[in-house]
């Protein structure tokens, strides 16, 4: 798979590479045209990411439109679609119930300095490196860890606390909690998840997760369900961007917020230069490893001065910008164009979705985010079951960047017991 070495020193966005070389009315009108495509893909998926991290559902909005639109401009991928990812759900959600969303904000602000500072040390390298059965095995744990934060909402689950976040116990909460199921919210979204995997079988350009969304939307204020919505939990959406503005930095908050960071730093890290080569491997291009790193860093402090979470290169609306024809950056920058104008026309209208279906949209995406096949390929050779399995345990048992570290240097032990002794003298 191409990983963007031979062009990882270079320090030069896409954007301006294609503009030197020229671009045509032919250009933008593709451009135009798969940047809708993806804004329709995002804006479902972006507020069921933040309603799924525990934060507002405009804050996934003005991380796709601001994160997203400074992505494309400064990225090292001319294919590149950037905005809030469901692998930070877990993340994000800790973050903000631990500090608060300024402590969140503050989080993202500093995750993107780091991002831009490991770019400019060309970090990239180094990232790109990372074992396959470390990627496979966080990258499951995350839809695992995922799936089980949706039940709440999927079943309309009332807890008698707060929810837990490790894994085990926030099971044990909602076992207890059965006896409030609520049977319209888990039909609903069931159907939504039900509704998105047949859009992808018979109706693959469809946009399956928008269809999907409004019409639960619709069955549930015609049928008068007793479902929570976005409007009866956070009062709806806004119909503009907020101002820009700094969250309150101390050295003390700084230290605080410091480790959840870094691990916002390394996850974005590594799911945009996963992006990247996705990207490089569908249109056969070569993206700047280190380029991409200092745009993603960049565009994550846009995101945190205008409210919203993280922000990183997302593979399958990149994907989704490839086979809708996208020709350049400009594709993702429009994208982000057509998302504020949905924001500023119709707000109003996604304050009738229910967190049910939001949630069954996230399910869809676990399903989607698991590389279940690689996953049942690694197990078949013992030492990439042994590192396949210790990140996949460590990442739902205790964090992701526990299950990282512990997974590459296990995946290095066994690289070096494997390699010849040298005879001495030899």
């Amino acid at each position: 798979m191409p990983d963007g070495t031979a062009t990882a020193h270079l320090y030069l966005p896409k954007l301006a590479t294609v503009m030197r070389e020229g671009y045509g009315a032919e250009d933008l009108r593709r451009d135009a045209v798969a940047g809708l495509t993806v804004a329709i893909v995002a804006l479902p998926l972006s507020m069921a990411i933040a309603v799924g991290s525990g934060v507002s559902p405009e804050r996934g909005l003005f991380t796709a439109i601001v994160g997203g639109f400074v992505v494309s401009l400064l990225s090292g991928s001319r294919y590149q679609i950037g905005g809030p990812a469901g692998a930070f759900i877990v993340l994000v959600s800790a973050t903000a119930a631990k500090f608060g969303i300024e402590g969140l904000l503050l989080t993202v602000l500093l995750s993107g300095a780091l991002l831009t500072l490991a770019g400019a040390l060309r970090l990239g390298s180094l990232i790109r490196h990372i074992p396959h059965a470390v990627t496979v095995g966080f990258t499951c744990g995350i839809a695992v860890t995922i799936l089980a934060s949706q039940l709440k909402d999927l079943g309309g689950l009332k807890l008698s606390g707060t929810e837990p976040g490790p894994l085990i116990p926030k099971l044990g909460a909602l076992a207890q909690a059965m006896g409030t199921l609520n049977p319209a919210a888990l039909a609903l979204g069931a159907g939504v998840t039900a509704l998105i995997f047949l859009i992808r079988r018979f109706r693959p350009t469809w946009p399956g997760m928008l269809i999907a969304l409004t019409f639960a939307a619709l069955l549930a204020a015609v049928l008068h369900l007793p479902v929570e919505t976005i409007g009866s939990r956070f009062g709806g959406i806004p119909h503009s961007l907020p101002l820009p503005s700094l969250p309150p930095i101390s050295l003390a908050k700084l230290l605080s917020v410091l480790p959840a960071a870094l691990s916002f730093t390394l996850l974005g890290g590594v799911e945009s230069l996963l992006s990247a080569k996705v990207a490089d491997t569908m249109t056969a291009r070569r993206h700047r490893s280190n380029m991409e790193l200092v745009g993603q860093g960049i565009a994550n402090i846009a995101s945190a001065l205008f409210g919203g979470i993280a922000v990183t290169g997302t593979i399958a609306r990149t994907a989704t910008n490839v086979r809708a024809g996208g020709r350049s950056p400009v594709a993702g920058m429009l994208h982000a164009v057509f998302l504020l104008a949905f924001m500023l026309v119709a707000a109003p209208l996604a304050s009738y979705a229910p967190l049910a279906a939001l949630a069954g949209v996230l399910v869809a995406v676990c399903w989607g985010m698991a590389e279940k096949e690689e996953f049942w390929r690694l197990l078949s050779d013992w030492r990439g079951a042994l590192v396949l399995l210790t990140t996949f345990g460590l990442t739902l048992l205790k964090d992701l960047t526990t299950g990282i570290v512990a997974g590459c240097v296990v995946a290095a032990v066994l690289a070096l017991l494997k390699r010849p002794v040298v005879e001495e003298g030899a």
